[in-house]
């Protein structure tokens, strides 16, 4: 093999071991802890977004739900849906979320382009698993989830105090609306 080669082998051998480790790279904010014991069964099914971190792919967003689901391959189905109310059409996204440890933990990663994983980190949920605060990667973004379409102002005042306490601009929340006259949900 001549020295051209090898520097191209080389290289080309660096750039796949920077773009797996990056494909695979999900954390959880300093200070965080996510659930454990967490029950991935029960966790499964519709939930309401009541408020969120805003970020590209949810700008202009209302009546947002995330519906998890099982995969034969035991990864989670992950289908998010909200009303674009500027386009007066519905966004849909799937992906697939695996647990980053054990699925004892509420620590998961995230997909919706390919091999390229967010972390999604349950930090808070109630013992009927009925509201839960989830935690992205880093303090940019933050979920307040329910069952129902609201949520009880003293389960939303513990969770915006538990956020605080990790750094998060709690007054960056955008609330999210869930109610519409929409008949063709």
């Amino acid at each position: 093999m001549n020295k051209h080669n090898f520097y191209l082998i080389a290289g080309l051998a660096g750039a796949a071991a920077i773009l797996l480790k990056l494909s695979s790279c999900v954390s959880i904010p300093k200070g965080a802890k996510a659930v454990k014991p967490f029950d991935q069964q029960r966790y499964l099914g519709t939930w309401y977004e009541i408020a969120r971190m805003d970020f590209k792919f949810e700008k202009g967003l209302d009546q947002v739900t995330a519906t998890y689901s099982l995969n034969k391959d035991r990864s989670i189905r992950v289908d998010n849906r909200g009303f674009k109310v500027k386009e007066n059409k519905w966004k849909q996204s799937t992906g697939k979320a695996k647990p980053v440890y054990s699925a004892n933990e509420g620590r998961l990663k995230v997909s919706f382009f390919g091999p390229f994983y967010a972390g999604y980190n349950v930090i808070a949920i109630d013992k009927d698993y009925h509201y839960v605060l989830v935690a992205g990667n880093n303090l940019d973004y933050l979920w307040l989830l329910s069952r129902d379409k609201t949520m009880p102002e003293y389960i939303r005042q513990r969770y915006l105090e538990h956020a605080k306490a990790l750094g998060y601009d709690t007054g960056k929340l955008v609330w999210t609306n869930q109610h519409s006259d929409r008949k063709d949900r």
